[in-house]
């Protein structure tokens, strides 16, 4: 099965710049006629991507909003950061007002089960491979799939809270609210394109419990110009506090400050995050029971769908942390339910679909391209329509582009007469489209 992915270009605004290429840490992009081109089963969704791109020519695939109305009980799930993307003049329970307005039947905050992860945690890091990898970073997730196979392993296979909360709700809607599954819709804001691939394709579980996922930054714009318009409801909704833990479950260290009795390393960063896991495949990092991984700058507050600054909002969850109560209680009669559902399937590598399906195929692509490689420049200028030296020898051995797609092999047959200037062009052509030959003179 092709792995999920929620970007899309649009080739009718793509300029075919490569600015993309050049920063996807899984080498999931190429130009081809003058315009980006993605592999599917190489995407991550970690939307470098989108934050590059000078034309906006990517766009994030989330579900329409005039879903809710499909369901008779429309739950928003709500993650802290989306509070904290507001300033200190707009209260939450004024936003919670808001998006009911808005046509929600009740408000949730994703973390509201953070509290029974973190003992399962605790149980789960001694009995398994370390360092256990968090699993709350789907991006991360997918990275490892693709980069670094041989770490799926230390993927700690236990549900995040955006799955239990899901759970626990579905269960209180149907046991205490006697709410018909069909008439359950639960709908979950992203600060990422990853988490909704997450929801969409799972990638240790069949299914996900979330019925839609709504782009963060278009729902803090409809709730922030009702807000301007002054039309505030009169009567706020009294919702449930979560405790300081769960407040900045989402922020870079957030799940270490629980785990203090492990040895425990905290990474955000995309480059980071790859270093880290590089040190961990050869071997040259040791002693750590656990590593929290997040994909963007500051967690979640950096996510490519949020609104605000990054480093304003972690401050606002702090300060919403040190007025929360220490601890959440109202999922407690729930808690034995959670804790029996709370575990997931084995993740799969996925490194080898780049080259074939069929294991046997991919190795022998694989000792090609090492042979390929070898023979290109090694100086990863793109100009081939791939991110580098080594993605275009993968390319080769697929069938997806020719040895001359290579300007400096290209020159070295024109030079021994094994390829006229007229074929290097059309090679060219092919990879940035003819538009990019045209001299000024001909247009």
């Amino acid at each position: 099965m092709e792995s999920y992915h929620t970007l899309t270009i649009r080739h009718d605004v793509c300029v075919g710049c490569s600015h993309c290429i050049k920063v996807c840490p899984t080498e999931a992009l190429r130009v081809k006629e003058g315009k980006a081109i993605l592999h599917p089963d190489r995407c991550i969704s970690c939307g470098k991507c989108y934050r590059v791109c000078p034309s906006r020519a990517i766009v994030v695939e989330d579900d329409d909003f005039n879903r809710i109305n499909d369901y008779k009980h429309r739950i928003v799930l709500i993650p802290s950061v989306f509070f904290g993307q507001f300033n200190e003049q707009i209260s939450q329970e004024v936003i919670n007002g808001i998006l009911l307005e808005l046509g929600f039947t009740d408000v949730c905050r994703v973390e509201h089960t953070v509290n029974v992860l973190i003992d399962e945690i605790k149980k789960y890091i001694p009995k398994n491979e370390l360092p256990v990898i968090s699993s709350f970073c789907p991006a991360v997730v997918r990275l490892i799939q693709v980069n670094f196979p041989s770490l799926v392993g230390n993927i700690m296979r236990l549900k995040q809270p955006l799955e239990i909360t899901a759970q626990y709700l579905r269960q209180l809607y149907i046991n205490e609210k006697n709410a018909k599954p069909e008439e359950i819709g639960i709908f979950y804001i992203t600060p990422c394109a990853a988490k909704i691939a997450s929801i969409k394709a799972p990638v240790a579980e069949s299914d996900s419990l979330v019925t839609g996922v709504i782009n963060m930054k278009n729902l803090y714009n409809r709730v922030y110009q009702i807000y301007k318009q002054k039309k505030v409801p009169s009567v706020l909704p009294n919702t449930p506090q979560i405790s300081a833990n769960e407040v900045k479950w989402t922020l870079t260290r957030g799940e270490l400050e629980n785990l203090n009795e492990f040895r425990c390393l905290a990474v955000d960063g995309v480059s980071n995050v790859i270093d880290i896991l590089e040190r961990l495949e050869n071997d040259e990092i040791t002693g750590i029971d656990y590593l929290e991984l997040r994909m963007c700058n500051e967690s979640c507050p950096g996510g490519i769908l949020t609104q605000g600054n990054r480093f304003l909002t972690a401050l606002r969850l702090r300060d919403f942390a040190e007025k929360a109560p220490d601890k959440n209680s109202t999922t407690d009669r729930y808690y034995d339910y959670l804790v029996k559902n709370m575990s997931v399937g084995e993740v799969e590598p996925r490194a080898m679909i780049k080259y074939d399906r069929d294991i046997a195929t991919a190795l022998s692509k694989m000792e090609q391209a090492n042979r390929l490689k070898k023979q290109l420049p090694g100086i990863d200028c793109s100009a081939c329509g791939a991110p580098s030296c080594e993605a275009l020898a993968e390319d080769i051995v697929c069938g997806l582009a020719l040895p001359d797609s290579c300007i400096f092999m290209q020159k070295q047959h024109q030079k021994d007469g094994t390829l006229s200037m007229e074929s290097g062009i059309t090679i060219m052509e092919r990879i940035w489209g003819k538009d990019r030959f045209k001299t000024s003179e001909n247009n």
